[in-house]
């Protein structure tokens, strides 16, 4: 089934517009070629690259994609709606299966870091708890999903010397290609283990239709907006200072720093999305909602920027842009974005990767 535009709830959308920003700036540092430090930032950062590396960690990494997770759930429990529910489930798993499908794409060819096939991994395996499981179920799910995702966090605070993703210092593309097929694999398992509880989670807030009715939610919105920030910032603190170089963290106090910064990143999934939500209830960017109409396109389009840009075997820039020059690109790159999707909005057209994964999903002419 189809939604027109101006039918859609605003709220979502402007929380996935304002999302890809989140990722392009957990995402972009990531190819930066050199010495490796905590969560993939480069060693010994100092100066203006201290600080970027600070504010990411305490406002973007590991918050970005708890968000996104969060709307992935939310998402199918909208869909689901509009269906029976034995339709719905088979609808959610096909698509599901083709998400997961498009981020082997994306994943083996682009970003190794890429995180649809999670996700779509996530929809086939919980279709049917999304569409028929009680709030009982679900919230089951979630909370010891995001107890997982907290625990297993403990171990991001070590500062390894290997870079997050290696194929992006391969010499050459096939060499590249190769170790994407590794990277790729392992991470999108991992990275649907440590998200499942948010999507089970965004399943159960979409059920009961938060962000899609904020002003009904609003006193419950402000606490949320409120308390996840500040959590996520505290949580934060101890591995950004860690990542700036201002704080050398032992063992024991590297664990206990990589537990805080996971539990500060559920934290702030959660507030952005409250934030977003009261937000939409008085301003709401065209540019902004047309990119969240369209954030898969957004997403893989800034993986193609990446790629042609920054790894050793493409143009090489990852080992000549800093951490700060790194992030005003991945605005630059999210700006550009906006500007597309707003074109593309004005004429009433989809996004290209949103056409195909309909048309995969629910053949050449959906139902409107």
């Amino acid at each position: 089934m189809s939604t027109p535009s101006s039918a859609r709830a605003v709220a979502p959308d402007l929380a996935r517009g304002a999302m890809l920003l989140l990722i392009a700036l957990a995402n972009v540092h990531l190819f930066l070629l050199g010495p490796a430090g905590v969560r993939g930032y480069p060693a010994g950062l100092a100066g203006m690259d201290a600080v970027v590396a600070f504010l990411q960690m305490v406002l973007v990494d590991g918050r970005a994609y708890p968000l996104f997770a969060l709307l992935v759930g939310y998402g199918a429990a909208q869909s689901a709606r509009r269906w029976e529910p034995a339709v719905a489930v088979s609808l959610l798993r096909r698509r599901g299966g083709w998400m997961l499908a498009i981020g082997a794409v994306h994943g083996l060819l682009l970003f190794p870091g890429d995180i649809v096939g999670a996700y779509g991994l996530l929809l086939v395996a919980l279709a049917g708890v999304v569409v028929r499981g009680t709030a009982v179920t679900l919230g089951t799910i979630a909370v010891l999903g995001c107890v997982f995702t907290v625990l297993t966090s403990a171990f991001s605070g070590f500062s390894t010397g290997a870079a997050a993703l290696p194929s992006i210092a391969a010499p050459d593309v096939g060499s590249a290609l190769v170790q994407h097929v590794g990277e790729w694999s392992l991470g999108t398992v991992n990275s649907a283990l440590v998200t499942a509880g948010m999507v089970a989670l965004g399943a159960l807030l979409g059920r009961r239709r938060l962000l899609e009715e904020p002003d009904g939610h609003r006193r419950v919105l402000r606490r949320v907006a409120l308390l996840g920030l500040a959590v996520a910032v505290a949580g934060g603190v101890p591995l950004a200072l860690a990542a700036a170089g201002w704080w050398a963290p032992t063992g024991a106090q590297a664990l206990l720093a990589g537990v805080l910064h996971g539990l500060g990143g559920l934290a702030g999934g959660l507030g952005y999305a409250a934030v977003f939500a009261l937000v939409a209830t008085r301003w709401a960017p065209r540019p902004l909602l047309a990119a969240g109409r369209r954030s898969l396109s957004c997403y893989l389009g800034q993986s193609v920027v990446w790629m042609v840009l920054l790894p050793a075997w493409t143009l090489g820039f990852g080992a000549r842009l800093s951490v700060a020059q790194a992030a005003l690109l991945a605005v630059g790159v999210w700006g550009a974005g906006l500007v597309g999707c707003a074109a593309l909005d004005r004429g009433d057209r989809r996004g290209p990767a949103e056409i195909l994964l309909r048309r995969l999903t629910y053949g050449p002419a959906p139902i409107r």
